[in-house]
């Protein structure tokens, strides 16, 4: 299976928790004003890629704490990135997943979509809903406007309604 992709960036710190190897899918029908990523917007930009390779670029990746699914808009691409993310979490990575698409609607297109639904399982982290210029404010972690929530998938797929992701911090004594 085949995906199309803007970019990669192996080191990235912005694009959830940790280290991550960032995957930017191209193509995005929302084209919000003042995107961080306008040359995804094209679908038929960017380079044509198979889940074998970018499942490779992730292998030798060793040194990153998850992998971050970005754009463009993943869910556009649904069945190929679905099949990338399910390797993803077999193999013990958290995944964020960005998405123009609120959570609500992307639970509902799940119902009719089984690999919008698939993608969502196999995520931990989603940063929904579209940028909004008016609402942008750089003090945000990972996201670009306040509209935009971290949504905490597990949880949130379990209840049915969006639970709002938070840092879970921890430190041993001793």
């Amino acid at each position: 299976m085949r995906m199309k992709i803007a970019g990669i960036k192996t080191d990235s710190i912005v694009d959830g928790p940790g280290v991550r190897l960032s995957i930017y899918v191209q193509g995005c029908s929302h084209r919000c004003i003042g995107c961080h990523n306008p040359e995804t917007h094209d679908p038929m930009g960017g380079s044509d890629i198979s889940i074998e390779q970018l499942l490779a670029i992730i292998a030798g990746s060793s040194s990153i704490d998850g992998v971050t699914l970005s754009g463009g808009e993943p869910f556009e691409q649904a069945a190929a990135v679905a099949a990338l993310a399910e390797a993803i979490k077999r193999w013990g990575f958290d995944l964020v997943l960005f998405s123009g698409y609120t959570f609500e609607q992307l639970l509902t297109k799940s119902m009719a979509d089984s690999n919008t639904c698939s993608l969502l399982h196999s995520g931990s982290i989603l940063v929904d809903g579209p940028f909004i210029m008016a609402e942008q404010d750089y003090n945000l972690p990972y996201r670009g406007s306040r509209n935009q929530r971290l949504i905490d998938l597990p949880r949130s797929l379990k209840s049915g309604s969006a639970v709002k992701w938070s840092a879970r911090w921890s430190c041993t004594v001793g």
